[in-house]
């Protein structure tokens, strides 16, 4: 076995994807507790004393405490009794709010599995169904978190089957819940073959910001500790087991089933129990699938942009690619080559990100998720390479369905606008449309959802010091379109042209009746769906 698949072969790379509030900044901050990374989780019980989480590094994000932006944390860890290396965890906490689904999406391209949260109270809410839907088609094998099962909640039973009859996948518990929700008191560990064979009971700790410590016990003793709680779990799990709900590597790579988990990411209940199950079982990088040929691991170097960002070192005015190290070793100060370009450039400055916190990476292999420094010329779904040429396919854009221009309050600011303009756009944070009419001071920006224009201004304001004024257009629907159609379209009355940062010609159009009369008198000129594959 070469070095580079060895390496890559303890690469855990994943995603934290869930409807919003859910938990994901908490248990990323738990799963970093349990790693030992931190001392204590930032997210502390009763909002009095309530802290931002970690990886939430944009004041936005601290005051409102939701999530919008990805943010890579990457941390070694050893289950209890692993020999050998310890595992290395590339973990991505996503934003949770629909109105960021596109940054979710490019996430889901850049991880080999998922950690899909469920509030135990609400089930399957509209984005978790968005979500897990969109991990089965891309083959994303999903580990299911039944989260904040300390609460008041539904039955066991009933969001398993919820899960069975909203998405046709089959969750397989390997740890269930003893005590009903809002009274967990421990997990009974089932095995391959369905049946409860250990009692893991937690001890609570003040906040639950450190981790909790847990006693073990054989099923009989914790027959006799816990009764009817012990009783009522091991009926319903044999219940499952009976009904071929067991966990199957084969098939949970194949995404038709989902291992199952309950915990309390909020008191450290059931924390280290999903580590070390993504250690036994979420797949370690493969070989990708390129324009090409594919890019087998131990090839040249080569990696994905899935992610640019600014700000997040308000010390440092730079800005980092996210990349994911698809195929050979990857060496700081080496030489690459971009892709779409064709130009080279040397990755002097590579960073590991913890939050706000970054480490200089010298080496990294397949799976690892690295940022690169001012790399100015890398988008989204950008290939860099070594050695033998190769391309990974586009990541795709989302159809914008709202829409409003964007100026600055002072023209002298004009300059910095201009610049966090640019900026902001290659980041992907909005997408900026440009005509002859409205010239270069008030584009357009369409975004998936409204917040996304508020992400916008703050970054304005807060990096580039720049106040930025707001305004509705009246447009509603966008079509892609080309030159040739573009003048006509353009002379309809509520259709207006515009070019997009990426070279597509996007027209926009009133509303969905604007659209469908143009194309009813028009059916020879091009509108074409804005959709991601």
């Amino acid at each position: 076995m070469s070095s580079v698949v060895s390496e890559a072969s303890r690469r855990r790379t994943f995603a934290v994807i869930a409807h919003p509030d859910a938990g994901k900044s908490t248990l990323t901050e738990a799963l970093a507790l349990h790693a030992h990374v931190i001392n204590e989780a930032g997210a502390v019980h009763g909002k009095g004393n309530r802290k931002s989480t970690v990886s939430d590094w944009m004041d936005m994000e601290k005051d409102r405490g939701i999530s919008v932006a990805s943010s890579a944390l990457q941390f070694e860890y050893a289950p209890e009794g692993h020999e050998g290396e310890p595992y290395m965890i590339n973990l991505v906490d996503t934003p949770g709010h629909a109105d960021f689904s596109e940054d979710t999406y490019r996430v889901l391209t850049a991880v080999d599995a998922a950690v899909m949260l469920i509030d135990a109270a609400k089930g399957l809410e509209p984005q978790t169904l968005k979500l897990f839907r969109v991990c089965k088609a891309r083959g994303l094998p999903i580990v299911t978190v039944i989260n904040k099962w300390d609460r008041v909640g539904r039955e066991p039973l009933e969001l398993i089957d919820e899960i069975v009859t909203e998405i046709d996948l089959q969750p397989t518990p390997l740890y269930w819940p003893v005590g009903e929700a809002g009274d967990f008191r421990g997990l009974a560990h089932i095995d391959d073959n369905g049946e409860a064979d250990q009692y893991i009971r937690f001890i609570r700790t003040a906040g639950g910001s450190t981790i909790a410590p847990e006693e073990h016990y054989s099923p009989d003793e914790a027959r006799s500790k816990e009764e009817d709680a012990w009783e009522r779990a091991i009926e319903e799990a044999e219940l499952l087991a009976a009904d071929g709900a067991v966990h199957n590597q084969e098939l949970f790579e194949q995404c038709v089933t989902s291992p199952v988990i309950f915990a309390s990411a909020m008191l450290n209940f059931g924390v280290h129990q999903i580590l070390d199950t993504l250690c036994a079982i979420a797949p370690a990088p493969a070989q990708r699938e390129s324009l090409d040929n594919p890019r087998e691991l131990d090839a040249d170097f080569s990696g994905v942009v899935f992610k640019v960002q600014a700000g997040m070192d308000k010390n440092h005015r730079d800005s980092l690619a996210f990349m994911r190290v698809v195929s050979g070793e990857f060496n700081r100060g080496m030489q690459v080559t971009h892709a779409q370009s064709g130009r080279t450039f040397s990755t002097k400055y590579a960073l590991t990100v913890f939050g706000r916190t970054r480490d200089t990476v010298d080496t990294a292999f397949p799976g690892d998720i690295i940022g690169l420094v001012n790399a100015g010329s890398l988008a989204p779904g950008d290939t860099i390479y070594a050695g033998r040429k190769v391309q990974f396919p586009p990541m795709p854009q989302f159809a914008p369905e709202h829409f409003r221009t964007l100026r600055a309050k002072s023209l002298g600011k004009y300059k910095a606008f201009r610049k966090g303009l640019d900026q902001l756009a290659a980041e992907g944070v909005v997408q900026i449309l440009k005509n002859e009419a409205r010239g270069d001071a008030s584009p357009v920006m369409a975004a998936v959802g409204p917040m996304q224009f508020e992400v916008m201004q703050a970054r304005m304001e807060n990096e580039y010091n720049v106040e930025t004024i707001t305004e509705p257009v009246p447009y509603s629907v966008a079509r892609r379109t080309d030159a040739e159609s573009a003048a006509e379209l353009g002379r309809q009355r509520g259709v207006e042209v515009f070019t997009r940062t990426d070279g597509e010609l996007i027209a926009l159009f009133g509303d969905k009746w604007k659209l469908a009369f143009v194309e009813k008198e028009n059916p020879q000129l091009t509108m074409e769906p804005l959709v991601a594959d």
